[in-house]
């Protein structure tokens, strides 16, 4: 057995300082208790070291993938040099559980408790059906794809998430009495069924809606919202058929993405994958140092430059460049007109763009992919039809202390109430709307705050 994993996680964990403050498990939204884990992998008690990351993270197999880290950004050894390697250490403990069987299905001991509705299967309603379910209520799960999982399914590539590894956590809901419902647009009939037969309902339905940029020749064919790239190679690569006609692919041709976040990465490795001509990102912040002064923003991140794999594969990418016009021909794509941007900091320290007078720029592009993340939940289903209160962002109305909307017995957690977030983010708002849930229906609650 090739032990070498182990090892380094085990080096990796003995790094770990147990600071007096551990800064660490603050910026974790999860509050996960990294300390405490660090020492236990160190020492080789894994079965320990697991139960202590399970007691606040009911999937860490995929923050251990997906999550930016942000306690290694607050990391005390990263004033120093390199944070230890938190993230890495989490994933290999998730590991180590599946591999020697410690992941079992935890069923409540009677699933006695009301019936529960949740709607929308991405991690925000997964993570609140699991307690909900683990508390002993009967939680149904509503989702209007044909395959559960929200975006970890088809808007996250398999080249960072395998969608196995959402397959075995899935089934262990399952056996846990969760019920997964596909193809279910929740509205008219369907929703009112749902709000007669459930004691309460949750809404995890995201926050799906795209940013646009209204730009000439955005009509042009050949320009596309990132996501509808992504859920169809998902699909494609679960053999399944598009849902985009006609299909979207990169072969061969030069693909520019407009946006510099995790979405636009995920069209950089995909397209790249696709075989494209060329792939360049664009981003109109200007680059940030290799080597920033972490004390002007520790504990938390700082902007920092580094490679990434992206660049290994082929892909380039523009800083401070802002997106002015769509080139075209035929009714087709051809280029994409950029303009260059200064940033200048005003009298109370909030940066502003300013453009470039005579700095322009042509790409050619017959794919443009556009990745400027997403303003606000779609206005259809439950969020128009039950008349739900919605914030200034068009998000629903809900706090984070009872997660409760305008209309009774109905709660909203995750991207459809905080706006566009992380992961590990959607996977406390799901734990703890779980929370206000069981406390709105039995006046208490055992299950933890996150």
């Amino acid at each position: 057995e090739d032990v070498r994993p182990e090892l380094r996680a085990r080096h990796q964990a003995s790094l770990c300082m147990d600071c007096g403050i551990p800064y660490c498990h603050a910026h974790c939204p999860v509050h996960n208790l990294i300390p405490e884990w660090n020492a236990l992998v160190h020492e080789r008690q894994w079965r320990a070291a697991w139960e202590h990351l399970e007691s606040t993270n009911g999937f860490p197999e995929l923050t251990g993938r997906l999550c930016p880290a942000p306690c290694e950004h607050a990391c005390t050894l990263r004033l120093t040099g390199q944070p230890v390697s938190i993230k890495a250490i989490e994933l290999s403990i998730a590991e180590h559980a599946w591999e020697a069987g410690w992941t079992r299905p935890a069923p409540a001991r009677t699933q006695a408790g009301p019936p529960v509705a949740v709607v929308g299967s991405g991690p925000a309603g997964l993570a609140c059906a699991q307690q909900l379910a683990r508390a002993g209520y009967r939680v149904d799960v509503y989702e209007r794809a044909d395959r559960i999982g929200g975006l970890l399914r088809y808007g996250i590539p398999d080249f960072r998430l395998d969608k196995a590894v959402l397959d075995r956590r899935l089934g262990q809901m399952r056996a846990e009495g969760v019920r997964f419902h596909t193809g279910c647009t929740v509205a008219g009939a369907t929703l009112e069924r749902i709000r007669q037969h459930s004691r309460a309902v949750v809404l995890a339905c995201g926050c799906d809606q795209p940013r646009e940029l209204e730009l000439p020749g955005r009509g042009f064919a050949g320009i596309h919202y990132a996501l509808d790239l992504l859920v169809q190679q998902n699909r494609a690569v679960a053999g399944l058929p598009s849902e985009q006609s006609p299909p979207i692919h990169a072969e061969g041709l030069d693909v520019v993405v407009i946006g510099g976040g995790d979405t636009g990465a995920d069209c950089l490795g995909t397209c790249a994958r696709q075989g494209a001509h060329s792939v360049t990102q664009i981003q109109y912040h200007d680059r940030p140092p290799s080597e920033p002064d972490l004390l002007r923003f520790w504990p938390d991140p700082a902007p920092a430059w580094s490679r990434t794999d992206h660049d290994e594969e082929g892909c380039k990418r523009h800083w401070g460049w802002d997106t002015l016009a769509f080139e075209g021909q035929s009714g087709r794509v051809q280029g994409v007109i950029l303009q260059r941007l200064e940033w200048r900091q005003d009298a109370l320290g909030i940066w502003h763009k300013h453009r470039v007078s005579g700095l322009l720029r042509r790409l050619p592009a017959q794919l443009v992919l556009i990745a400027i993340g997403y303003a606000r939940p779609r206005p259809m289903g439950p969020l128009t039809e039950l008349g739900l209160s919605l914030d200034p962002h068009g998000h629903v109305a809900a706090n984070d202390a009872d997660y409760r909307t305008s209309r009774a017995g109905v709660f909203a957690c995750g991207d459809m109430r905080r706006g566009q977030s992380l992961l590990v983010w959607a996977i406390r708002e799901g734990r703890q709307c779980a929370r206000a849930v069981d406390q709105w229906l039995t006046n208490h609650s055992s299950l933890p705050l996150v």
